[in-house]
């Protein structure tokens, strides 16, 4: 279970040399050889064969045969091909907005992703820096992010409308162009203008100017996402919602009453 992850480089890169040295030459008495892994180049060097696993729940989603023979070249196409091709039907398992959710509605929750507005801000940085496009596995080797994190960060860009991502490859959008040259004002407004789109979000700014004072038990919102959720995922649900929406200045939170209120309150109706 990832053995070599706590390594620094050189020696990781050692030993998997010395593993595969013993391995080929057949002197280990065994059959075959499991590793887990989050490290997909380090998975295409060392594996005949490739079994990914999605979370919430775990599952396989795929199985693919690594042609390729040892000693394998980290530059050779075919391998980088097949390095692609994993990020590819990994990242490309992200699902669809679901518009016009409200909680308690069955069948239609949308999880968003558990990744900053300044990490997404980072990565769009990057690909305008690298011409707008770039190699998902070179992208995670250069921002040295661990494959878990970097997907959430990719997810979350892809669901602002800032990046897309093909065959392992991920583009920005003249959107993320627009957001990655844009001052932090700018960069606030289109946030805000995305997010309003996304249902839970949505379902919390017409909440808030709902109410009377615009102030909200946070209480009442755990509630209510706990009918599409664990009461795990809704509270992570909820702070995702609240870091958003903040960044955005779309509404804000009281920690010490744990309310989410609006910075204005909304103006009574006159009837």
């Amino acid at each position: 279970d990832e053995p070599f992850s706590a390594l620094d480089v050189l020696s990781a890169e050692a030993l998997r040399g010395e593993l595969m040295e013993l391995w080929l030459s057949k002197r280990l008495p065994i059959q075959a050889i499991l590793l887990v892994t989050h490290n997909i180049e380090e998975a295409v060097w060392m594996a005949d064969r490739l079994i990914l696993m999605d979370k919430d729940p775990g599952r396989v989603i795929a199985e693919l045969e690594v042609r390729l023979p040892h000693p394998r070249r980290r530059k050779d196409a075919y391998f980088q091909t097949m390095v692609d091709r994993v990020y590819a039907t990994i990242a490309g398992r992200t699902e669809e907005q679901v518009p016009g959710k409200r909680p308690g509605e069955p069948g239609r929750a949308y999880r968003m992703p558990e990744a900053r507005i300044n990490a997404v801000a980072g990565l769009t940085e990057k690909l305008l820096e690298e011409g707008g496009w770039a190699d998902l596995y070179r992208l995670a080797e250069e921002l040295r992010y661990e494959l878990d994190d970097l997907l959430t960060i990719v997810e979350a860009a892809e669901l602002l409308g800032f990046v897309k991502v093909a065959e392992g490859d991920i583009t920005l959008t003249p959107l993320g162009e627009a957001f990655a040259e844009a001052s932090i004002l700018a960069r606030k407004e289109i946030v805000a203008g995305r997010i309003l789109r996304l249902p839970i979000i949505r379902w919390i700014y017409e909440t808030l100017h709902a109410d009377d004072d615009g102030r909200v038990s946070a209480d009442y919102f755990r509630e209510q996402l706990q009918l599409d959720f664990t009461p795990e995922e809704a509270e992570r649900q909820l702070d995702i919602a609240i870091h958003w929406g903040r960044y955005a200045e779309l509404f804000a939170y009281d920690e010490d009453a744990d309310e989410l209120f609006l910075e204005e309150a909304p103006i009574p109706a006159i009837e």
